[in-house]
């Protein structure tokens, strides 16, 4: 005898178990996709920060008992070197060197940090300083005596070299790794000293570098008030706004003939060059952009020296942040300018430039990472002189440029800070 299935009703509720099992399984195969893919986007992202990190330069020479600010704010030491060798100390290839427009050899140059500017990013995350270091400030060297600034990692740097090729060192690379930690610790410790604050990190970048980054970006915008050209950087480019490729924007952040100001002009070529990189960083969404990611990790990986421990992790989402225009850019004051050894030379007031400092990054009494220096930095001379023996007026003798933070050209006239959010316009 059959059993029949009794009918259930059309408008009879149907069992709720039947019908919510196979969604109830849809539900757990998304979710269980969904962490696969974090997974694997968490895996990625760790990979490419591991593989970063480990194939970046790494130093040692802010040493461990290295003085660090307090509060949470960071300062970094940028540093650029006017070599035209690769971060190991090797020749270039001759196709590279033509790009860069600065002689034909490697060896032209030396080590000469021809960029210095000191990061302060404050610990509320507010909006960060950078103060850049005329390279040819009349400083005290620690070790050395009295001379321009960037001079202190190449002094360091061929004093160790000498003293270990005596002792019967001919390895090439040791020699180049000794004596470049030799001169990023002379150079950190000579800037410490000078400016009265901590140096918490820094970063080393080579002249290619600019190129580099510049072709990593797809080209950096500028704004050139007048024409200019030069046949000793290569710079060639009209008025107003455009867009530079590398070996363009190496030409234009190494002009200083035929600039108003000379060298202190090409300091705030560097740092136009800087607020509009930082600009393309955001508006070009390269955090967003794993192509240009990769390419600006790259770019790392071959040019860029670093403090071993620094947190890239960490300071990858700050730069994001500091990539918004959140950067205000300016220039420390010179107060004239003389001959040193027959050198042209900068002549500084390291205290009021330690007071300058301290009140922008409000740091108390200029910090406790280095103890006062001599007031006189100048020449012994006594009053400024130009490179020519007249008399100069004090560029930064007003109140105007001295509170700002920004340097002057021969003229007395202030030099603008410039501000990280837009492209700024420069000589």
């Amino acid at each position: 005898m059959k059993h029949r299935r009794r009918p259930i009703a059309p408008d009879a509720p149907r069992p709720q178990g039947r019908r919510r099992r196979p969604r109830r399984r849809v539900l757990r195969g998304l979710l269980l996709c969904v962490c696969a893919l974090l997974l694997c986007a968490a895996g990625a992202g760790w990979y490419f920060y591991r593989d970063l990190a480990g194939q970046i330069g790494s130093s040692r020479a802010l040493g461990d008992g290295a003085p660090k600010s307090s509060g949470g704010a960071t300062n970094i030491l940028l540093m650029g070197l006017d070599s035209r060798k690769d971060r190991d100390g090797n020749d270039l290839p001759k196709d590279v060197l033509a790009k860069l427009h600065a002689g034909a050899s490697s060896d032209i140059g030396g080590y000469n940090t021809n960029t210095l500017i000191l990061l302060h990013v404050p610990a509320d995350g507010g909006r960060a300083t950078a103060f850049s270091i005329p390279r040819d400030d009349l400083v005290d060297i620690p070790g050395h005596g009295k001379d321009k600034i960037k001079k202190a990692y190449g002094l360091a740097k061929a004093a160790v070299e000498d003293r270990l090729a005596r002792q019967g060192v001919t390895d090439h690379d040791r020699l180049e790794r000794e004596g470049r930690e030799a001169g990023r610790r002379a150079e950190i410790e000579t800037v410490r000293a000078f400016l009265g604050v901590p140096v918490d990190h820094f970063a080393e970048v080579s002249l290619v570098g600019f190129l580099h980054i510049a072709d990593a970006l797809d080209g950096v915008p500028v704004c050139l008030k007048h024409p200019v050209k030069d046949r000793y950087s290569g710079a060639d480019f009209p008025a107003g706004r455009q867009t530079l490729d590398g070996p363009q924007s190496l030409a234009f952040v190494r002009q200083r003939h035929g600039l108003p100001a000379g060298d202190l002009d090409r300091t705030r070529r560097q740092q136009a060059f800087l607020a509009s990189a930082t600009h393309k960083l955001n508006s070009a969404g390269t955090f967003t952009d794993p192509l240009r990611l990769l390419r600006l990790m790259d770019v790392a990986k071959q040019d860029l020296v670093i403090d071993e421990g620094w947190d890239l992790l960490s300071f990858v989402r700050q730069a994001k942040n500091l990539s918004g225009g959140n950067v205000r850019f300016s220039t420390l004051p010179v107060e004239g300018f003389a001959k040193h050894r027959g050198e042209d030379v900068n002549l500084v007031d390291p205290r009021k430039i330690r007071r300058l400092v301290a009140r922008e990054t409000g740091a108390a009494n200029g910090g406790s990472a280095a103890p006062e220096a001599s007031a006189g930095s100048g020449a012994a001379s006594g009053a400024p002189r130009s490179p020519a023996g007249t008399l100069q007026p004090s560029p930064s003798s007003s109140s105007s440029a001295v509170e700002s933070g920004s340097g002057a050209g021969g003229s007395g006239q202030t030099a603008p800070i410039i501000d990280g959010g837009g492209i700024p316009c420069v000589d």
